[in-house]
C-alpha cells in the first residue's frame, strides 16, 4: 500500500520519492541509514572513552601528560573536522601498509569506514575532554576530601567519586556534542563512506530528484537527532541527584 501511494505520488504529482517504491532504491537507502547508525554509534562510544581518559590524565602529576592531552584538545578543537579527515585518510592512510585481501590483490589495513571512526572519534573525544573535565571541577572538594580521608587512592576517588558527579553535571554540555557528532558523520560522504547522504547522493544522480531525496534526509537526521535527544534527556533525568544540582 505505501508503495503504491508513493508511486501515484510520483504519477499523479511529479513527486519522485523513489525509494518508498523501488526496492533497489529503497535498499540503498536503508544500507546508508544503518552505516550513519553504526557510525554514530562507534564514536559516541569511542568519543566517551576518549573524554574521559583525557579528563583523568589532565590531573596527573607528569606536565609531560597534561602538556599532551592538551596539544590534543587544541589540535582537534582548532581545526575543521573535514581537514582532520582528509589528514587522516590521504595524509596518514598513504602511510599504512596494505594486506592482502583474499583475492590475489592489496587492500587498506584501515579502510574509509575505519578512517571515519577514528576522525570523528578523536574530534568529538577533545571537546569531551573540557566538558569532562569542567564535570569535574564542579564536584565539591569536601567531597574528594572525603575520600581521601577514608583511604581511597586518586583512580579510586575517579572512579567511585568524582566521575559519578561530573558525569551528572556533564550531561547537559554532553548532549549537545554528542548531537553535533550524529551530525558530522555526514562528513563522511568525502570519503565515499556509504552513509545516508552517500546513499541519498547516488539515488538522486540516477533518478534525478534532488528535491524530494533532500527532504527525505531532512526528516530521517530530525529523527535520528530527536532520538538521541530523547535517550539523552531520559538518561539525564534517570540519573539526577535530588538536593545536587549546580
Amino acid at each position: 500500500m505505501i508503495a503504491e501511494f508513493f508511486r501515484w505520488v510520483y504519477e499523479s504529482l511529479g513527486w519522485n520519492f523513489s525509494p518508498f517504491y523501488d526496492p533497489y532504491d529503497g535498499s540503498r537507502l536503508l544500507e546508508g541509514l544503518w552505516t550513519t547508525i553504526e557510525l554514530s554509534l562507534i564514536c559516541l562510544v569511542l568519543s566517551l572513552i576518549i573524554g574521559v581518559v583525557g579528563a583523568w590524565l589532565q590531573g596527573a602529576q607528569s606536565r609531560l601528560v597534561r602538556a599532551l592531552v592538551q596539544g590534543y584538545v587544541q589540535f582537534f578543537r582548532n581545526t575543521p573536522p573535514l581537514v582532520q579527515l582528509f589528514f587522516f585518510y590521504f595524509a596518514i592512510g598513504n602511510l599504512i601498509p596494505q594486506v592482502p585481501n583474499g583475492s590475489g590483490g592489496t587492500a587498506p589495513l584501515i579502510d574509509n569506514f575505519g578512517w571515519a571512526v577514528v576522525s570523528f572519534s578523536c574530534f568529538a573525544g577533545a571537546f569531551n575532554v573540557e566538558i569532562f573535565r569542567a564535570g569535574i571541577q564542579a564536584v565539591p572538594r569536601p567531597m574528594v576530601e572525603a575520600a581521601e580521608a577514608l583511604g581511597y587512592t586518586r583512580l579510586g576517588i575517579f572512579r567511585h567519586v568524582v566521575m559519578p558527579l561530573a558525569f551528572r553535571v556533564s550531561l547537559p554540555a554532553l548532549n549537545n556534542n554528542l548531537v553535533n557528532l550524529v551530525k558530522t558523520t555526514t562528513l563522511a560522504y568525502a570519503i565515499a563512506v556509504p552513509e545516508l547522504l552517500y546513499a541519498a547522493a547516488q539515488i538522486w544522480s540516477e533518478v534525478f530528484n534532488v528535491r524530494e531525496m533532500m527532504n527525505v534526509l531532512l526528516v530521517i537526521y530530525v529523527l535520528l537527532v530527536g532520538a538521541l535527544v530523547w535517550v539523552m534527556h531520559r538518561w539525564e533525568r534517570a540519573l539526577r541527584i535530588p538536593g545536587y544540582s549546580l
